[in-house]
């Protein structure tokens, strides 16, 4: 048995998910009556790791958002993830909408975070790394208390714990 345990505390998005949910958001925009002429299109750029919209109008831009976030928060992909923009003109009188997806902590939020952990007095360790968290214990009990603690906290970004050891 070993001496310490720890976990990762991290915030990532998986595309594989958020693909899938966009490919059903189309087709469900496809098939509704109210969408079928607005030429609706969900484009998403993981490199930029953002995601545009684009219809005919503001009206329709909003439809297809909550369409688009229904189809991903039923994929286990968390809409506070998401940061969107204003609904903008665009060329032929339509409409488009930059989302940002939140990739990993920054280091003001692991700062925070951290911050909150120690205030609590709980008997771990914690290392910012990049863009996620590693939390040392040496009792699982301890590491589970602080994962506890955090999904109790309202953060504005989602937090997966991942690598328990």
């Amino acid at each position: 048995m070993a001496d310490t345990h720890s976990f990762d505390i991290a915030s990532k998005v998986d595309y594989q998910e958020v693909t899938n949910a966009i490919q059903q958001a189309l087709k469900e925009i496809q098939q509704r009556f109210d969408l079928k002429d607005a030429k609706s299109t969900i484009d998403l750029d993981t490199t930029k790791h953002t995601l545009q919209i684009h219809s005919a109008d503001e009206y329709k831009v909003k439809t297809v958002y909550e369409i688009l976030t229904v189809k991903l928060a039923k994929r286990n992909v968390s809409i506070k993830s998401l940061k969107p923009g204003t609904i903008e003109k665009a060329l032929g009188s339509t409409a488009k909408q930059e989302i940002t997806i939140h990739q990993g902590i920054s280091k003001e939020i692991a700062k925070e975070i951290n911050k909150d952990i120690k205030s609590q007095g709980f008997k771990v360790q914690t290392q910012i790394q990049e863009d996620e968290i590693r939390v040392i214990g040496k009792k699982i009990d301890d590491l589970q208390a602080v994962i506890k603690f955090l999904q109790d906290k309202n953060l504005e970004i989602p937090l997966q714990f991942i690598n328990f050891r």
